[in-house]
């Protein structure tokens, strides 16, 4: 399963589904934190055309609640069995913490999504490597710098996380890497990771983007939370022109009828 989608990924781009089962994330709290509703949303977000369903059992919104390992793990759990049990479904887990990366993989989940990019627990590096996980790296400094050289810092981050990664063992086809739109950035500087994704593709592996409903359209386009599906997608198809061949998303079905359309035209004579 994470062999088959990350050869798919270089074939063409995927959508990745968000699935809080949070009460406190940015967009969707509370909303699916019943598991009987987390899985009928990751059965909708199936049919709409999700590739791979990413579940999160922390909010990772500025001044969230920290959440223990323990809880965090309660959460995850409470709708990866159910969602892993037939093995056809290609399933993420948005966590930072290594122990809850292991209780994830041993219940089915191939990725590990991490949006501190292995900086955050020593641990997780080695944690991937065990459970023979995928992973995205996301570049995340912890607290914005405004005076840094945006291309050379993603350079040195990405440089570091290779190196963590080749030492516990993971191998660098089994990498994905993330700009991190929204983490430890300026709002003026998620523009700049977002044009220059050039920096992650030099690395030769696959390069997921997630802008979904985030703070930096609202505040260009003025708009609440609920009204920025339109700012997600020009963002969105804006990454995948620019290289990006996996796309974290709330609205599944919206963006996969923009990729449908921006195919077609592509392909067209």
């Amino acid at each position: 399963m994470r062999d088959s989608i990350l050869e798919e990924a270089r074939r063409r781009v995927l959508l990745m589904g968000i699935l809080n089962v949070t009460p406190d994330s940015f967009s969707d709290g509370g909303v699916f934190f019943d598991s009987a509703a987390a899985i009928a949303q990751a059965q909708r977000m199936e049919s709409e055309g999700a590739d791979i369903l990413d579940i999160g059992g922390e909010s990772t919104r500025p001044g969230a609640a920290p959440v223990s390992a323990e809880d965090e793990a309660q959460r995850v759990l409470s709708v990866l069995p159910g969602l892993c049990a037939d093995g056809s479904r290609v399933v993420s887990v948005d966590t930072y913490k290594a122990s809850v990366a292991r209780v994830a993989a041993e219940a089915g989940a191939v990725i590990i999504n991490d949006v501190w990019g292995m900086t955050r627990d020593a641990g997780m590096a080695q944690a991937v490597a065990d459970t023979a996980s995928a992973v995205v790296v996301t570049y995340n400094r912890g607290k914005a710098d405004p005076d840094l050289n945006l291309v050379d810092d993603m350079r040195a981050f990405f440089d570091q996380a290779f190196g963590v990664a080749q030492e516990a063992g993971v191998p660098r086809e089994h990498m994905i890497l993330d700009p991190g739109v929204g983490f430890g950035k300026t709002w003026e500087q998620n523009f700049g990771v977002l044009a220059r994704l050039d920096v992650m593709l030099d690395y030769g592996v696959t390069v997921l983007v997630g802008v979904s409903r985030k703070s930096f359209i609202g505040k260009l386009l003025d708009r609440d939370v609920d009204d920025r599906l339109i700012g997600s997608l020009a963002a969105g198809l804006a990454s995948v022109q620019r290289g990006a061949s996996i796309l974290r998303v709330h609205d599944v079905g919206a963006h996969a009828d923009a990729l449908k359309m921006w195919n077609a035209i592509g392909e067209a004579q």
